[in-house]
């Protein structure tokens, strides 16, 4: 890097949310989500998303959040939609698909085809989602800054 220059931020590789207990927080989560525990202990667990992943952390300690979320991609948003309200989780009001966890941790969901965050193939095929495909307004979003063909 040269000198006065400024780096990149090129992405992110983990999420670190606060719950009270690890195996709870595990548990809630297993009942909405498919995912790969990667390691765990009495502290701390990691749960995969492909090239990235969730850290949870024991220890909430703030008011449950309002504005403040973590914005998770799903392949299919509407099954979350449905698995919320089986499991009777409050959607918070709004136009996105909001709800608190257990600890107050705002979680919104966000579909895969209809963003322009993507996976690069090679990703998608180890998570064993290859077919999984973008909407054409992601991919207009997409080729609009250069980052697939048009």
């Amino acid at each position: 890097m040269k000198t006065g220059t400024k780096p990149r931020i090129v992405g992110f590789n983990h999420v670190a949310l606060e719950v009270a207990d690890i195996d709870e927080a595990l548990d809630f989560y297993g009942q909405l989500f498919d995912f790969t525990l990667r390691s765990k202990s009495e502290q701390i667990a990691f749960i995969d998303l492909g090239d990235q992943f969730i850290n949870f952390s024991k220890g909430r300690r703030q008011a449950p959040d309002d504005a403040r979320h973590v914005g998770l991609v799903v392949d299919d948003k509407e099954a979350v939609r449905v698995r919320l309200a089986e499991l009777s989780i409050e959607i918070l009001p709004g136009r996105f698909l909001d709800f608190l966890d257990p600890w107050g941790n705002r979680i919104e969901i966000i579909g895969y085809p209809d963003i322009q965050f993507t996976k690069a193939p090679h990703i998608l095929r180890g998570m064993g989602l290859e077919g999984l495909k973008k909407t054409q307004k992601a991919l207009d979003e997409l080729a609009d800054k250069g980052m697939v063909p048009k």
